[in-house]
Order: structure tokens, then C-alpha cells, then sequence
């Protein structure tokens, strides 16, 4: 029945729990959700949104008043950003103090890269990595410069074939993924679609994998994943579609999943966790919708065929509901908001609501809590409430943005293609924290790490104290 929940069995409403608490458990949670537990405990309970919406207030918060949620990731350390918007995709970074005047925030050193690029910097460690393309040859080039003062530690290039794509694409627009030691990198031209596998320490090539053609008109431009010993790699373009998994030591397949093909797609993959179910892989695209597969096999576990124009931005999961969004045009023409089913991720959800106004086709969003901040392309910025779909604010932040916004403690902040950095509060009500102007615009997410905010604009590399004050140091 929709809308309604068999909770007549007590190990259906320790799995909600789970559920709803996330791996973390603490006491003060047990205690909020004690309370749901006496709420839910008289059997069918019928939950509509505005319910839902105050069983989330209660069982979401951690203790810190960050986000405990079901996120689907691993818990990373401060000086790790992995592969695209950070662990996991969620885009997020807790504990720090982020600065309320940003034009004056000190630059800790700037590099020139030695080519275009629209791809993010990924971290580990010391080493931060960054790709660049020559745009007369789409010759591809990686470099990993140590990340506490900028020095180049190694370069590693490789051959590729230019060829039509979109002229807001460029041909390192692929965020490469990190484990604890090595890179995996990815790009394609018409006739080959490649994956490659790097050491982090010196470049040294350890394998490398011709996927086959990547038809596309716009070009390419999906990210690679990493989880546990397999590296995930969508390829979902206007020829044969698929998504493949390979063993990150030796590059040997693990699965491939087939796909429908219904114009090339640009989504990440975030993972999906919820109480001890096993992990699962989410996605979207044009042909399937929202769907989700088996993290072991590949197999499709269920799909939301609703999206209906071309996928650019990631999925997110905020508060219990994964939103998704397609688009043509250079504008959001449809975002849905699907409603997890809390006793299992092998249950396919439901739609919650579908956003109506100020819809993002490229940014990806970005949650706190139970608010989920959408960032358009022509730079509106909306916070609603994520289970409910309760638009709290919605205001022009100006500017033009393919880049998506991170959230920095109680400031969401992006990067427009101009150059144009905005700050906002990341609250129930608007407020404009702050803006900066960099010396050229940026198609890529920030990463941040150890309290330093590491920008890659087309052709440069910023690292930006978030922590210090800016006496004597170079504003760019």
C-alpha cells in the first residue's frame, strides 16, 4: 500500500532503525530514536511527507549536528577527497570555520597547468592530482604536485585523438579516482574509450584497458569510482551502454552490466548503504532513469525510468531520498526527489515529489542535514526541505555555473564559468555570505582538505587557506 509501512515484526523496525540512524549509533540518537520506536510501535503507521519529514528531525542529526544519514561511504580521514565531490560524491566537509570574507582568504600557492581542463582535483595524502588535455591535440596529462607547497612531483602524459564535442566540453573533463595507492584515470575519443591504473608515488603505469568506441556527440566526460578492491567506470553514451567494474590490482573485469542507450550520460555513481544491507552502486541516466545495481554482480535491482532528456549531474542521497535530474538546452527540465525504502536497499523507492522551478541540468546538488541546496545552471540557488520538498528560499546568486557546489561546514559555496566564486549560508534562510573573482572561469568542484580549499580554474591550481588570514599573501 502506498505511503505505508508494515512494521508489525520487531526485526522490520530494527531495520527501519538502522535505517534511520545510519552505522553510527549513538547514544543520544538511540535516545531520539527510542522515541520513533515508541511512535512506530503500534503496527501500520500511514506516513505522508509532512510525517516523515519530523521522524527525519528526530532520527538524522548526529550529536555534532552534521549529517549521519545514509550516505553509502566509507569514513575517510581529513587529508583524503578520493574522486569527484569528495567521499562518496556527497560534496561536504564538516568541522572547520569556513571564512565570511572571501576576497581577502590567502592563496598558499597557485600553479599554471600545462593545458584545459574541467576535470576536479582528487587528494591523498600529501599528494594532490589534477588532470589537464592539450585542446589542439587532446593530448592528456596528468600531474601530482605535493600538496603542502605546490611543488611538481611528477607529470605523466599520454597520446589521444582529437575530435568533435560540445564547446562548453573539453577533453579532460574526467575526474580520476583514488585509492591508497595507486590512480585511475579515464578518457575516450570516438574510437577508444581508456582506462588506466597509476602508482600515486612516482606515475608508473601498472595497467591500462581499451573499452572500446564512445560514441557522443557532446564528447565524454563520467567519472571513475572506487569501492573496496573494484574500480567503477559508467560508459553510457549513444552506442552500446554499460557499466564495468574491474579488480583495481590487475584491471581484469569483475562485471559488466549492460545498459540501454538513450543519449550519452555524464552521472557519477554514489554508493548506497542502509542499516547492514549490502552496498549498493546508484546511477542515472536517460534510458533508465534512477536505477541501482548490485556492488557484487552488476545486476539491476530495480530502475525509475522517469528522466526523460539527458543526464549530466550525479545522484545525491540527502535524509533518506536520492534526487536526480536531467536536462537539455543548457537548463534543468526535470528533477525528482524518490523516497528510499527504509527496510532494504534491494527495495526500489518511490517518488516523493517532483521539483517544479530553478531545476540544475550539470551541477550536481548538495545536502546538510535535511535541507538539499540545488544550484542552476543560470545560478539560482534553492534551498528545499529534502523529505518534504518544502521550498525554504530560492534566490539568484548570478552568474552562469556548470561547476557543482560543496558545502562547507554552514556555507555552500561554487565557482561560476566566469570566475565568479559565491559563498552562501547553508540555512533555512537566505544569506550571501560572500563572492571573489578569480582571473578565469571553472567548469570543476572544489576539493577540501585539512582546512585548505584546493580550485582548479581551466588553466590554474589554487590552494586556499580556509583557516589562516591573508597578511602578506597573493589574492588571485
Amino acid at each position: 500500500m502506498r505511503n505505508r509501512l508494515q512494521l508489525d515484526t520487531p526485526s522490520n523496525q530494527f531495520r527501519l532503525l538502522q535505517f534511520k540512524a545510519g552505522c553510527d549509533v549513538s547514544p543520544t540518537k538511540v535516545r531520539r530514536l527510542g522515541l520513533l520506536s515508541l511512535i512506530l510501535a503500534f503496527g501500520v503507521v500511514a506516513i505522508g511527507p509532512e510525517f516523515w519529514g519530523a521522524i527525519q528531525s528526530l532520527a538524522w542529526a548526529d550529536d555534532s549536528g552534521g549529517s549521519s544519514a545514509v550516505t553509502g561511504s566509507t569514513v575517510h580521514s581529513a587529508a583524503i577527497w578520493p574522486r569527484f565531490r569528495g567521499p562518496n560524491g556527497r560534496g561536504e566537509v564538516d568541522g572547520l570555520n569556513p571564512p565570511r570574507d572571501w576576497s581577502s582568504v590567502a592563496c598558499l600557492w597557485e600553479r599554471e597547468l600545462p593545458g584545459v581542463g574541467h576535470s576536479s582535483p582528487v587528494i591523498w595524502g600529501d599528494r594532490i592530482f589534477v588532470t589537464a588535455a592539450v585542446q589542439e591535440d587532446a593530448t592528456q596529462i596528468l600531474r601530482c604536485y605535493r600538496r603542502s607547497d605546490g611543488t611538481l612531483l611528477w607529470e605523466r602524459q599520454y597520446r589521444s585523438v582529437f575530435h568533435r564535442q560540445h564547446p562548453f566540453n573539453c577533453f579532460a573533463s574526467s575526474t580520476p579516482a583514488l585509492d591508497a595507492g595507486r590512480l585511475f584515470w579515464a578518457w575516450a575519443s570516438p574510437e577508444q574509450l581508456t582506462l588506466v591504473a597509476l602508482t600515486q608515488e612516482d606515475g608508473q603505469e601498472l595497467w591500462r584497458r581499451d573499452l572500446g568506441p564512445f560514441v557522443s556527440q557532446h564528447g565524454f566526460g563520467a567519472s571513475p569510482i572506487v569501492y573496496g578492491d573494484m574500480v567503477i567506470l559508467p560508459n553510457e553514451q549513444d552506442g552500446e551502454s554499460w557499466v564495468i567494474a574491474v579488480d583495481v590490482a590487475s584491471g581484469q573485469t569483475r562485471w559488466t552490466s549492460p545498459r540501454r542507450s538513450e543519449k550519452a550520460a555524464y552521472a557519477t555513481p554514489c554508493v548506497l548503504e542502509i542499516g547492514s544491507s549490502p552496498a549498493r552502486l546508484v546511477l542515472a541516466s536517460w534510458a533508465h532513469g534512477l536505477y541501482c545495481l548490485d556492488m557484487e554482480t552488476g545486476q539491476q535491482l530495480w530502475e525509475m525510468p522517469v528522466l526523460r532528456y539527458r543526464v549530466v549531474a550525479s545522484p545525491v542521497i540527502c535524509a533518506g531520498t536520492i534526487f536526480a535530474s536531467c536536462g537539455e538546452g543548457g537548463v534543468g527540465r526535470q528533477m525528482f526527489a524518490f523516497r528510499l525504502n527504509p527496510l532494504g536497499t534491494s527495495e526500489s523507492p518511490e517518488i516523493a515529489y517532483q521539483v517544479a522551478d530553478a531545476i540544475p541540468y550539470v551541477p550536481t546538488a548538495v545536502c546538510r542535514d535535511r535541507l538539499i541546496f540545488l544550484w542552476s545552471d543560470r545560478g539560482i540557488v534553492s534551498c528545499l526541505d529534502a523529505p518534504t520538498g518544502k521550498v525554504l528560499w530560492r534566490e539568484r546568486a548570478g552568474g552562469e555555473f556548470f561547476a557543482s557546489p560543496i558545502r562547507i561546514a554552514d556555507q555552500v559555496c561554487n565557482i561560476s564559468r566566469r570566475g565568479e566564486f559565491v559563498a552562501v549560508a547553508a540555512l533555512p534562510k537566505f544569506h550571501l555570505i560572500g563572492q571573489r573573482k578569480f582571473e578565469e572561469g571553472s567548469h570543476a568542484t572544489p576539493a577540501v582538505v585539512d582546512g585548505v580549499m584546493y580550485l582548479r580554474t581551466f588553466s590554474r591550481l589554487y590552494a586556499l587557506d580556509l583557516k589562516g588570514g591573508s597578511a602578506g599573501t597573493k589574492t588571485p
